[in-house]
């Protein structure tokens, strides 16, 4: 969070220094100076489109923020609107009538249109209810995947049709390993990934071919957000891949600082990727560390 910025000359360019509260220094280079984009699923300080959303705007990109109303009123995004300069804009990610006006009201409030999004939305009413993946109840299973998954297309849709996106604009969605692999506690949220990278690809392509825009997932080590803390042994996730990756688990941070450099010219023509940030982890097979946990058992 950020704390202070000092401003000095180096070598004859202008550098940013951001001092964060926990001593980590990040420059500002100005990657996305002059940008404009809306950010979905801010809720709290913990969240990982809040750390992105304070990161885009010391990069000098402008944004809209939004959620759906109901996590506006558990969240504090009036909070980061104000921290920077940002205006709120609720909407139900599952409405195309909310999204509709949300890409027209974002276009008037940031002057033209859009070059980043970021969807971060995801939830499971299966997760929260205490329900196992072989014990579904399909009403919640279809929400959560309406939230999570298929808001995605929905929302990549009314970009598309509205043409509300410029030439290199870059979309990103947040994913997790378990779209990959097993991890039973995720629950029917490892098939709503699944379906939100698969989403990526396919209208990545329409988006690339069409409109010259990107489209990627970035699979993120678990990250303890307020949403993430609710699935069961969430705990035990982050310590067994935290041993298992070879640079430890990534960061919120790290992973806000990797999305900036997809919202940014330097990645014009990465797209249709699910791009891992998880410290190696997707790679693995075992590590010492797991065995030597496994040897004093």
């Amino acid at each position: 969070m950020l704390q202070n910025q000092r401003l000095f000359m180096q070598k004859g360019y202008l550098i940013n220094l951001i001092f964060t509260k926990n001593k980590n220094i990040y420059m500002s280079h100005g990657l996305l100076k002059g940008k404009k984009g809306i950010i979905f699923g801010a809720l709290d300080p913990n969240s990982i489109a809040w750390i992105t959303a304070e990161r885009v705007f010391e990069e000098g990109g402008t944004f809209v923020l939004t959620n759906a109303p109901v996590a506006m009123r558990m969240g504090q995004i009036n909070e980061l609107a104000e921290k920077t300069n940002s205006k709120v804009i609720p909407a139900d990610a599952t409405s195309l009538q909310d999204l509709e006006k949300l890409v027209s009201d974002s276009m008037d409030i940031l002057g033209g249109k859009l070059d980043f999004i970021l969807h971060s939305i995801g939830m499971s009413i299966n997760v929260r209810k205490g329900k196992s993946y072989t014990d579904q109840n399909y009403d919640w299973t279809h929400k959560g995947l309406d939230v999570s998954a298929i808001s995605f297309h929905r929302v990549m849709q009314t970009l598309y049709k509205n043409d509300a996106m410029n030439e290199w604009g870059s979309i990103v969605a947040l994913s997790y390993m378990a779209a990959q692999r097993v991890f039973p506690d995720y629950n029917d949220m490892a098939d709503n990934k699944a379906f939100l990278e698969s989403v990526a690809r396919s209208f990545g392509y329409f988006f690339g071919k069409d409109k010259k825009v990107r489209v990627n997932t970035i699979s993120q080590s678990p990250t303890p957000t307020t949403a993430g803390k609710g699935v069961k042994g969430f705990d035990g996730f982050i310590k067994y891949a935290d041993k298992m990756s070879p640079l430890g688990n990534a960061t919120a941070m790290d992973c806000a600082n990797y999305t900036i450099t997809l919202f940014s010219d330097l990645t014009k023509r990465v797209t249709l990727q699910n791009l891992y940030n998880d410290g190696g982890f997707s790679n693995m097979g075992v590590s010492d560390s797991i065995m030597e946990m496994i040897d004093k058992s």
